[in-house]
């Protein structure tokens, strides 16, 4: 089954050609970087990061370091900043605030495209993507984004186990979403939201959290944590709760439901 699905994916990025490849920095647009860079040849393939407040610094750095574990640089890694801040349909946090997030983005990718001459642009959507709500979906089939591995019929648990096959990095790197999905929806999304979140979630790691979200309810923090056992350090529950509050909440909450992806989709109506 692997086999077919990976012969299926050779397949579909050979009829590309040429491709820019939006890179998150994360192992699906990664396994799809590593495959393109394997099939099409370095001068066929352009990596293309998204820099904004949404996205914390620690993510682009791995972008360059994943762009240089694919030995991959100058003109064919650009890092690009982002402004849907400056956009009232994103940072006023509708419930499709990715979609013009994503538009915007798409957007970017094509001029660049039509720059270097690349014929296809991609990105690392795979197909266990589907069943959660992502409203970007929409832009990508709007803006005629092509998804090699979801058309290729590869889950997530298939992405994991080809990158860990070809060595990649970050094989088991958690998945790590924009910032802005921290914020409850209709709730404005700011720098100072995005910030404080970004600072949060970085002494959360330091303290050896893995899969989590710190939860932004204006002065409230919820923490979801995937390892409650964690918690049960007091001087670990001292240094989140004097940290959170020196970041700006004025209280940290435990969610007892424990960390789920996307959890703040759970109330929408209609949502697919």
């Amino acid at each position: 089954m692997m086999v077919d699905k990976r012969q299926r994916l050779n397949d579909i990025i050979k009829s590309y050609e040429s491709v820019v490849i939006g890179l998150s920095g994360g192992v699906d647009s990664t396994l799809a970087a590593k495959v393109c860079l394997d099939t099409l040849g370095k001068e066929n393939v352009w990596l293309v990061t998204g820099n904004s407040k949404s996205i914390p610094p620690e993510e682009i750095e791995d972008c360059k370091k994943i762009a240089e574990w694919l030995k991959i640089g100058g003109d064919h890694f650009i890092i690009i900043d982002t402004g849907e801040l400056s956009d009232p349909n994103y940072f006023l946090n509708p419930t499709n605030r990715c979609y013009f997030c994503k538009s915007e983005l798409f957007d970017k990718l094509r001029m660049i495209a039509g720059k270097v001459g690349a014929k296809t642009i991609i990105d690392g959507s795979n197909a266990s993507d589907i069943h959660d709500y992502r409203p970007g979906a929409k832009a990508s089939r709007e803006k005629n984004i092509k998804a090699p591995l979801a058309e290729a019929g590869f889950l997530k648990e298939d992405v994991r186990r080809l990158a860990k096959e070809l060595e990649l990095p970050n094989w088991n790197k958690p998945s790590m979403p924009c910032l802005a999905s921290r914020i409850p929806y209709d709730s404005e999304v700011t720098a100072k939201k995005l910030e404080q979140i970004a600072s949060a979630e970085r002494l959360m790691r330091e303290l050896g959290f893995v899969q989590f979200r710190v939860r932004h309810h204006d002065k409230i923090a919820r923490l979801e944590v995937d390892d409650m056992s964690v918690l049960q350090d007091r001087h670990v529950r001292e240094r989140i709760n004097e940290g959170l509050k020196k970041i700006g909440f004025n209280y940290v909450a435990v969610d007892l439901g424990g960390f789920k992806s996307g959890s703040l989709n759970i109330n929408i109506e209609g949502k697919s």
